[in-house]
């Protein structure tokens, strides 16, 4: 993980992606409480390995029961990332549950948590680890929601999320 993790914040951050690491999961809470304060609004946090090791977690603000109607009304999303591509900064997401998809793309803002020790070289190595039959749907995002148009003016969260927040954490469940 530590000579991938270079690789992966580089090409993460060129992509207009914010990459932090932290040494455990309570460090990384505190990172995400202060992170949902400064933003303010509402936070829509997807089920997770992450969540589920941190118990009875229900700060103000923060809704866990993820519908359409509270993720598009979210400032933050929260979800976790099963796999972070060093080559491209690209997360990989098994998105099957309808919670995922919607905490990742409908707020403003997405904050992915990856395990620390999830960082592969580059997709060949992620693909035999797909399973087609369990995953229905898999997203792979690099950055924030950008597009352009034919004069080649380029928007940012038009078709998702406008900032992408990556925290990866050592020691949570992968």
């Amino acid at each position: 993980m530590d000579d991938l993790f270079p690789s992966f914040k580089e090409k993460a951050e060129a992509a207009s992606a914010e990459v932090h690491r932290f040494a455990g999961p309570a460090q990384a809470l505190s990172f995400i409480l202060e992170t949902a304060r400064e933003l303010g609004g509402t936070t829509v946090w997807a089920p997770g390995r992450f969540l589920a090791d941190a118990g009875n977690l229900e700060p103000a603000g923060f809704t866990f029961n993820v519908t359409t109607e509270a993720a598009a009304g979210a400032t933050l999303g929260i979800s976790q990332a099963d796999w972070a591509l060093a080559d491209t900064g690209t997360l990989v997401l098994d998105s099957t549950g309808a919670a995922q998809r919607l905490a990742s793309s409908l707020p403003r803002v997405h904050l992915a948590l990856v395990g620390a020790d999830r960082i592969l070289p580059g997709l060949a190595e992620v693909l035999p680890h797909i399973r087609p039959e369990k995953a229905g749907y898999l997203a792979m995002i690099t950055g924030p929601s950008r597009t352009a148009d034919i004069e080649r003016v380029l928007t940012i969260g038009v078709h998702g999320p406008e900032r992408l927040i990556i925290v990866f954490v050592e020691g949570i469940a992968s």
